[in-house]
């Protein structure tokens, strides 16, 4: 099933579609340079689905095509994936407010219209979030890997669903950790999550913000930047920002999480795309 997905220009697409390509998941997903096409897997109620989408500039829509488990998905996949790639986002009202702070101003000019890179599960990006603190992104996207591979379920062309949090909370932290090779500490934090979200920890891009960072917050492993990021990632917060990010720090050339968020104010309530900005100007 094919779907034309509008949005409002500007676009500055190739950002957005680097950041798919640098967090692909192999097994889960699978993004293609020569035609810009990103496939991956996407839960649906009746199962999970195989979702692609390409930018269409020219025509100022992206492209999806869907394999839904049931039809009756398709609704629901779709406000998924314009959440995702941020489509409903007004971008002549954000870069208008950013444009007035000199540290943003070139950013701005550069890419018009930049997205947020959202989330399709809340569960999936906090695991691969987990698993990708302290080590290199190209590390992060090896243990998800591992992961996918030797606990997700096959879908349609030797894809992947990311596995269910009860699936992954019925093992013990000792096979986790041997599995994917991680270190003892975050296997017993992705049991920790994994179990929680099997107990109704709610991950879901609706939750009660304070209600969604308490809850990340309580579990073993996971601190302020984790849950800073997915607030960002998940939940969708166009002011949404992660002060303790390294990246951050380094662009804006500070020194703490505080002097970022002392500096940031300026930049409410659109931090989460200034955030975007300067990481597509170090990583994308």
């Amino acid at each position: 099933m094919k779907l034309l997905l509008p949005y409002r220009s500007p676009f500055a697409w190739a950002p957005l579609w680097g950041a798919l390509r640098a967090h692909t998941i192999e097994g889960l997903e699978r993004h293609d340079l020569d035609s810009g096409i990103h496939t991956r897997v996407v839960g649906g109620r009746h199962g999970p689905a195989l979702v692609s989408v390409v930018a269409c500039p020219d025509r100022e829509h992206v492209e999806a095509r869907l394999t839904p488990a049931h039809p009756e998905d398709v609704e629901a996949l779709t406000v998924t994936i314009r959440r995702w790639l941020d489509l409903d986002a007004d971008p002549l009202v954000v870069d208008a407010a950013l444009s007035k702070h000199p540290r943003l101003a070139a950013l701005v000019k550069l890419r018009p219209g930049l997205r947020r890179l959202g989330s399709v599960d809340g569960f999936e990006t906090a695991v691969l979030t987990v698993l990708g603190q302290q080590v290199s992104l190209s590390a992060a996207r090896t243990f998800g890997s591992r992961l996918v591979s030797a606990y997700g379920r096959p879908v349609h062309n030797g894809f992947l669903a990311f596995p269910e949090p009860e699936a992954l909370g019925a093992l013990s932290p000792e096979h986790l950790r041997s599995t994917v090779g991680l270190t003892g500490a975050r296997a017993r934090t992705v049991h920790a999550l994994a179990t929680a979200a099997a107990d109704g920890l709610c991950l879901h891009a609706d939750t009660d913000p304070a209600d969604f960072r308490a809850g990340l917050l309580a579990l073993p492993g996971i601190g302020p930047w984790t849950a800073d990021y997915l607030t960002v990632r998940v939940l969708g917060d166009p002011d949404g920002f992660a002060p303790g990010d390294l990246v951050l720090g380094r662009a804006l050339g500070v020194r703490t999480a505080r002097e970022a968020a002392d500096l940031a104010q300026a930049w409410r309530p659109w931090r989460a795309y200034a955030l975007f900005h300067l990481w597509a100007e170090a990583a994308y």
